[in-house]
């Protein structure tokens, strides 16, 4: 029964439903046609207004048009007047420039400068405004009054210039010089004997120069002023040219002044060696005075004058010096190729030490590359002094072996070639540091510490090699042994007395020590065997074997009285001979001379007075005793005293 009535329910309900969705759908469509009129209503309403607006601004275009013509004559009429006022304001400067530049720069610079600035200030104004219209006039008048500016300030330069660069007198120079360098000075220039002091060698690396006033400071600013305008006007060759001719002059007349000439090889080989080694020691002096004072100063105006410009300040200082180092160089360079000499090499050595003493002011103030025929220039002297005071090395090596002077001395002293060498080999010793770079740059490898020393024992094996040759002029052999001890003696207490000790070592002293012994002991062999074998008993007469002694003949020793009587006849004229003859012969050392004198007074006197004790009474007991004993043991030993003492024969006995 429920289930009926609910499908009767559903069955009423569904057209309650249908109805209700139609009335709905009804006032929807009467909605959408009024929203559909009021659409169209607006369309036509916004349409009517776009056309009046239309209307409106074609109406107000030509009041538009007139408004923006206005403004745009009221602006071009404030720039015309902007511009107009700008050029006066341009030209008006110009012409109190003018009157400035006209005037020329010699009185007042500075105002000149001022004024040049100005006309180009206004330039730069026109050029970075093209928009200008009829400045050319003005344009003109400026450039032209600029070219007049620029014509003057070279003249200004040039007479600047003139005036300030003067040459600067020798003594100038010298007082800007260490005190140990200037020539009124004790230690100043080159000692004759050709070594030089180590104190002073050392006193040069931490030597303070002055630096000479080349230009008057209050002088420079206004070049660099004058400088910096020719460059910024595009004048730099002419700047460059001016400032070389008027510096490049003076330098060269400084030099000129203080000695220095251009020299070639055959100018350097016509000199006599005492000429020659005034003017190198000259040249050392100037290399000093030129480097340290006339370049580095010249190199301080250039980089001053020419500072901050475009200008190529290497170039322009390059310019100015090079003939003046050319000058310098030239005569370094004829001596190192003029014929080599031995006493060439210690000067040869001292120009080497001056150029490597400069080098890093050399690299230094010569920097750069239009520099560089300088520095290689310097360098290549250098290295070729170097070869040269090394070749003359092995020629004085040969000298001495070759030596064939024929110097003899007669008393067996030491030979002046013995002196000459030892000395030469001493003076070496004062260039330790040098040759030790000099050889470094010579000798490949790593012999550079001891070549010294191999090249100092070669010229000694030489002049051994030499002495011994010279020794075998003497035709007495005690005298040729006597004189290899003197000589070798000399070379052992020179050189161990000296530097050359540390180079040569303790083996090679004590190795020539032992043959001056040697040789000590050759001379008392040869020069005193003869006169000993008189004092000998062997070779004596038995004093039986002959009748002829007779009453004479009869002694208790058994020998001969007529036998011992000639022993001491042949000794009296031996000694007497020895005496003579050694007195003359020399013995330059002291100690070695008593040392000698002591070993022969140890040989002699023991054996002389044996013999008078043995053998001195069968004389003195028979007729004229003193005839044939001469001499006491004292009056030999006071004789002894003296040998060698190269006495003439003139001189009276002591």
């Amino acid at each position: 029964k429920n289930e009926g009535a609910e499908e009767r329910d559903r069955a009423m309900a569904v057209p309650q439903a249908i109805d209700t969705l139609s009335r709905r759908a009804s006032l929807l469509r009467e909605s959408l046609q009024k929203s559909q009129s009021n659409t169209e209503s607006m369309v036509t309403i916004l349409g009517s207004f776009d056309h009046r607006l239309s209307a409106l601004e074609a109406a107000m275009r030509p009041t538009q048009v007139k408004t923006h013509a206005i403004r745009m004559a009221h602006e071009n009429i404030d720039k015309t007047l902007k511009t107009t006022e700008v050029i006066l304001t341009q030209f008006d400067l110009s012409r109190q420039a003018e009157a400035t530049i006209l005037r020329g720069p010699h009185e007042d610079l500075e105002g000149y400068l001022e004024a040049v600035d100005m006309l180009k200030s206004s330039v730069h104004h026109f050029n970075s405004n093209k928009s200008f219209k009829g400045c050319d006039g003005v344009m003109n008048h400026i450039n032209s009054l600029l070219s007049k500016a620029i014509l003057k300030l070279e003249e200004e330069f040039r007479q600047l210039l003139a005036t300030y660069s003067k040459p600067i007198e020798p003594d100038r120079l010298f007082d800007c010089l260490p005190k140990s360098l200037q020539p009124h000075s004790e230690t100043s220039g080159h000692q004759t004997d050709g070594g030089k002091p180590e104190h002073q060698a050392r006193s040069l690396e931490t030597a303070v120069y002055k630096t000479p006033t080349l230009i008057p400071a209050r002088v420079l600013p206004l070049l660099h002023d004058l400088a910096n305008q020719l460059v910024q006007a595009g004048h730099q060759q002419q700047c460059s040219k001016i400032y070389r001719d008027a510096r490049a002059s003076t330098l060269e007349s400084s030099l000129r002044k203080l000695g220095v000439e251009k020299l070639n090889k055959d100018d350097v080989q016509k000199m006599q060696w005492e000429a020659l080694e005034t003017k190198i020691q000259n040249w050392i002096h100037y290399m000093r005075i030129a480097v340290k004072l006339l370049f580095a100063g010249e190199r301080k105006i250039c980089d001053q004058v020419f500072d901050g410009t475009t200008l190529n300040k290497d170039q322009c200082f390059a310019e100015v010096t090079a003939n003046s180092v050319a000058v310098l160089l030239s005569f370094g360079d004829a001596v190192a190729k003029s014929k080599r000499s031995p006493e060439k090499l210690f000067v040869l050595l001292d120009m080497y030490e001056v150029l490597h003493e400069l080098h890093v002011e050399i690299e230094t103030i010569f920097e750069g590359k239009a520099c560089t025929e300088m520095r290689e220039s310097t360098l290549s002297l250098a290295k070729r002094l170097a070869q040269t005071a090394e070749e003359t090395f092995g020629d004085f090596e040969e000298a001495v072996e070759k030596d064939a002077t024929k110097t003899t001395v007669l008393d067996g002293t030491v030979h002046p070639l013995t002196s000459y060498v030892i000395n030469y080999v001493k003076f070496l010793f004062d260039y330790q540091s040098t040759l030790k770079q000099l050889f470094q740059e010579c000798v490949t490898g790593d012999k550079t510490e001891s070549q010294l020393a191999i090249v100092t024992m070669r010229i000694m094996q030489a002049l051994q090699s030499n002495l011994d040759n010279k020794s075998k002029q003497y035709k007495d052999p005690a005298l040729t042994y006597l004189f290899l001890m003197n000589n070798i003696h000399y070379m052992v207490r020179s050189l161990s007395r000296s530097e050359a000790k540390d180079i040569l070592g303790d083996d090679w002293v004590q190795r020539h020590r032992r043959i001056v012994q040697q040789n000590a002991n050759q001379y008392k062999r040869v020069a005193w065997a003869k006169i000993l074998q008189t004092l000998s008993i062997q070779g004596l007469t038995p004093s039986g074997s002959s009748s002829a002694l007779g009453s004479e003949g009869a002694n208790n020793s058994g020998v001969s009285r007529a036998s011992i009587k000639e022993r001491f006849k042949s000794f009296n004229v031996q000694f007497e001979e020895l005496h003579q003859r050694q007195s003359q012969w020399t013995v330059p050392d002291q100690e070695l001379r008593e040392y000698l004198r002591l070993a022969i007074a140890e040989v002699l006197l023991p054996a002389y007075r044996s013999y008078i004790k043995r053998f001195g009474p069968l004389v003195e007991n028979g007729k004229n005793p003193l005839k044939y004993i001469r001499y006491t043991p004292e009056d030999l030993e006071r004789m002894l005293s003296e040998f060698f003492e190269g006495k003439s024969m003139g001189e009276p006995k002591r």
